[in-house]
């Protein structure tokens, strides 16, 4: 297949004036004269050609959430990420008991296994968030204080152990233990660690980063405010380049001037452009359930029904990264950028994903002068 008449996405985050070649469900190098003969053609029609994108923290869409902990949930979820351009996914688990997490994470796992042939078409499972439940009661947002432990690295490697290998984020409120360096140094190794709803300073979530921490949970929210006395966690990943932070880029969670700042401040190399949608995220106004707590959705504002408090998202990753170049000043260079390659280096995922470039897997999307989405491209297979 050969699709023309594009702007192609590079690795050097530019566009470039150009064609893609696929054979298979890869891309692949210009294809000679004679082989373009019995070549599909597709006319991109001065189209932007892009990755296809990778959430690696939402908790569903649809009706669903991979905290449903069935098979059925997660292949439903892939089929809509899929259909609007996010072709890779990591669903993130709420703070729920133990047992709990560990049957999700080991349908997870099953899934994964099974998935190649009973859901092709899906976005790809390519890892698992976990937001809880070694968090804080102080900053728990949406997340269930019922069910939040102290971390502990043996219940942390039965996850990793359950999920075989799925789970690549595991999040931790350091300030609740005393112990967390030698927590860290110990699973650091194994996955990454992120600080997701900590009430931590800026002296002890440095000392986290310091010991190899290296991710953050959506960035601002579930978290203590950056101010000039007292920076806090924001200021403790200004100061840790070696930090990804995400960002949720709805047009809710965060203002514009702070999404343009934070990247001036950071640079665009660690952010990564993130939906936490929930399961109302493509489904109308109404209550829904997130981690056992009820939700009220209207528009595009999630919020729990007892207090008021945001409760994730109702916009898709696509839409966020639309929001983030419309509405709130960011490149579209650079805003494609921290929905691909940067979500896919987190994973460890960027020898097969993040990029369309010859081996990697025939994932893209086709995007109008407008950003609407014109095709979607999933293995090489139009959706």
């Amino acid at each position: 297949m050969i699709i023309r008449n594009v702007k192609v996405y590079t690795e050097e985050k530019t566009f470039i004036q150009g064609e893609i070649n696929i054979k298979g469900d890869r891309f692949v190098e210009m294809s000679s004269s004679e082989e373009e003969l019995n070549e599909e053609i597709i006319d991109g029609e001065g189209c932007y050609a892009i990755p296809g994108l990778i959430d690696i923290h939402f908790h569903g869409c649809k009706g669903y959430d991979i905290c449903d902990g069935t098979k059925e949930a997660i292949a439903e979820i892939a089929k809509y990420e899929a259909s609007i351009g996010v072709t890779g996914i990591a669903p993130a688990t709420m703070t729920l008991p133990v047992e709990e997490l560990m049957h999700i994470l080991s349908v997870a796992a099953s899934y994964k296994e099974t998935a190649r042939d009973s859901n092709r078409l899906g976005a790809d499972l390519l890892g698992i968030n976990m937001e809880g439940p070694f968090i804080s009661v102080e900053k728990k947002g949406a997340q269930d204080e019922r069910n939040i432990i102290s971390c502990d690295v043996d219940i942390c490697q039965k996850f990793l152990e359950v999920s075989k290998g799925l789970v690549k984020f595991i999040g931790i409120a350091p300030e609740r233990n005393s112990d967390f360096l030698q927590f860290i140094r110990q699973m650091q190794p194994k996955v990454n660690i992120s600080l997701a709803h900590t009430n931590a300073d800026y002296d002890t979530a440095k000392a986290a980063f310091d010991a190899g921490a290296n991710h953050v949970v959506h960035l601002y929210n579930a978290m203590p405010a950056f101010t000039h006395r007292k920076p806090g966690v924001v200021g403790a990943v200004a100061d840790s380049p070696h930090v990804n932070a995400e960002l949720i880029c709805d047009g809710v969670h965060i203002h514009p001037s702070v999404v343009r700042g934070t990247f001036q401040m950071m640079g665009e190399n660690r952010m990564i452009l993130i939906s936490d949608s929930m399961r109302a995220t493509g489904m109308p106004d109404g209550h829904y359930m997130l981690g056992g707590l009820e939700v009220e959705v209207i528009g595009n504002r999630a919020t729990l029904a007892s207090n008021g408090a945001l409760a994730g998202s109702a916009t898709n990753l696509m839409e966020c990264m639309k929001t983030a170049v419309k509405e709130m000043g960011i490149p579209l260079e650079t805003a494609v950028a921290c929905a691909t390659i940067n979500p896919a280096k987190a994973l460890g995922e960027y020898e097969n994903y993040g990029s369309i470039s010859s081996g990697k897997k025939a994932n893209l999307v086709l995007l109008d002068k407008d950003l609407e989405v014109k095709l979607v491209m999933k293995d090489g297979i139009k959706l």
